[in-house]
């Protein structure tokens, strides 16, 4: 029997030349033996998990070889995100924008920032209250200060309106429920509006919270983040005439509105600076039989967060001119399905803070703290003016 026959030079040369056809991958999903889906599938799983390896080794090498030659590294990757990718909006407010600043003069919160009217809310329910209704006004009436409850029996929310004007009231807060939990809040800006509707969802009270604190009656200092837009801005000055204007900083309460992807978390915390001790750095040095009874330790400062509850997510569904009026009422914003065509579109999105912790403290932070701190926005509102942050 004769064996194969062997290759010429020029066979072997157009072979090598050739491009390799790579063996087509199988999916997992597509394998309907379960034993053998699984092999594949963690197979799958080792592979990737090695050419990661590769990957970061190869990096490391490269940064390492570049520091030794005294030249710079690579420039890392940044993961692209929904907030680094979003769209841009034309309606985005700008620090220096004149018109913007003549608007707050005369709109309808004007007199509260000017210090002419001290906010005084009301807060009632729907005719219908569920069973976590009363804790959750509760805990409101502990957040917002000068806040008071009136029953709404069987009256007309037209009604209430016109008597929270009479009675002085700025606002006027409608906690709507379901037969099991709050739904939505409705704030009404009083005398003159505006009106904005917003769904609740993901509400926790204080007693559900891990290692909660109880609040003060202090003042509370107010941050709100992401609010870009006209419209963001708007809703932003809507918020802050809940809550006065000068707050105690000494009461280290803070209520924060974080605004992200038209989603705003509400999260109330007290900051607590608590004094530990630390050991001495040279920890292993043997002690000798003089200095036995003797403890060397120094003190240090830390900062911490401690929630106090409640904790609940807000989306805006629409904001009407005026008080309340579903008939004849002008909108000046909705939401509809179309507008959710695109997750990287928002329509709410600002970067401002009000009172800032720095003012809050007015001495030099210490511990955890100070790098919040830092960290804590280049932008602040005072009054109605944008004042940019300086180290």
């Amino acid at each position: 029997m004769g064996g194969k026959r062997k290759k010429s030079e020029g066979e072997a040369v157009a072979e090598e030349e050739q491009p390799q056809v790579k063996k087509r991958q199988v999916l997992p999903s597509l394998i309907k033996n379960k034993e053998k889906r699984s092999a594949v599938h963690a197979k799958l799983k080792r592979e990737k998990k090695l050419e990661k390896r590769k990957k970061s080794k190869a990096r490391d090498a490269a940064e390492k070889t570049a520091l030794e030659l005294g030249e710079e590294p690579l420039p890392k990757k940044v993961p692209r995100t929904i907030e680094n990718t979003r769209e841009l909006d034309e309606t985005i407010c700008k620090p220096d924008d004149e018109e913007l600043f003549a608007g707050n003069d005369c709109d309808e919160f004007s007199m509260i920032f000017k210090g002419e009217l001290t906010p005084k809310i009301l807060i009632t329910t729907c005719r219908f209250n569920s069973t976590k209704g009363p804790a959750f006004i509760s805990e409101l009436l502990s957040v917002i200060p000068n806040a008071h409850y009136y029953k709404r029996g069987t009256y007309d929310l037209k009604k209430i309106v016109e008597y929270a004007k009479n009675e002085d009231f700025t606002s006027l807060i409608v906690v709507h429920t379901n037969r099991r939990e709050p739904d939505a809040l409705l704030i009404i800006g009083l005398p003159d509006g505006p009106t904005a509707h917003f769904k609740l969802s993901k509400l926790v009270l204080r007693k559900d919270i891990k290692n909660h604190g109880n609040p003060t009656t202090h003042k509370p200092e107010l941050v709100l983040t992401n609010f870009t837009t006209r419209l963001g801005h708007r809703i932003g000055r809507l918020i802050q005439s809940l809550f006065p204007y000068d707050p105690n900083f000494r009461g280290r309460r803070v209520v924060t509105f974080h605004n992200q992807r038209d989603f705003i978390f509400f999260r109330h915390h007290r900051y607590i600076f608590e004094t530990k001790e630390s050991k001495p750095s040279d920890s292993k040095s043997k002690k000798t039989k003089d200095d036995k009874g003797d403890k060397i330790s120094g003190q240090r400062v830390v900062a911490r967060l401690q929630e106090c509850g409640p904790r609940f997510t807000l989306k805006l569904k629409s904001l009407q001119r005026g008080t309340f009026d579903t008939k004849g009422g002008e909108y000046e914003w909705v939401h509809k399905a179309e507008m959710d065509t695109s997750r990287r579109r928002v329509h709410a999105w600002r970067s401002y803070h009000l009172h800032s912790w720095k003012q809050a403290l007015k001495c030099k932070p210490v511990g955890e703290f100070a790098g919040a701190m830092q960290d804590s926005g280049n932008m602040v509102l005072h009054g109605g003016s944008w004042q940019a942050l300086r180290a």
